[in-house]
């Protein structure tokens, strides 16, 4: 897609010129019961990187806190299963 304004700035799907292709949004998962928890998913050195969060409701001051990072699914169910009371199953994409 061209852009109108500037004939020669071809934009990407998430909007961003091609120079700037490396910044895409990251992927996001987060609980269906409440959103509290949240897994990013980010590439670090040609490797993806799974982040577990827990954000903090806006009445208690807001922010997040992290709970770990690992390397791989296998892993990811491991952490989940020993920090959060929630599986694979339960996480939905983030909107």
């Amino acid at each position: 897609m061209v852009s109108a304004v500037v004939p020669l700035l071809t934009l990407r799907r998430n909007q961003e010129t091609a120079g700037q292709s490396y910044l895409r949004r990251v992927p996001e998962w987060s609980c269906a019961c409440c959103g509290r928890y949240r897994v990013s998913v980010e590439l670090v050195r040609g490797r993806y990187r799974y982040r577990l969060s827990h954000r903090y409701p806006r009445q208690f001051g807001g922010g997040k806190n992290v709970l770990g990072e690992v390397g791989s699914i296998p892993e990811l169910e491991d952490l989940l299963r020993r920090c959060t009371p929630l599986t694979l199953a339960d996480l939905r994409e983030a909107a």
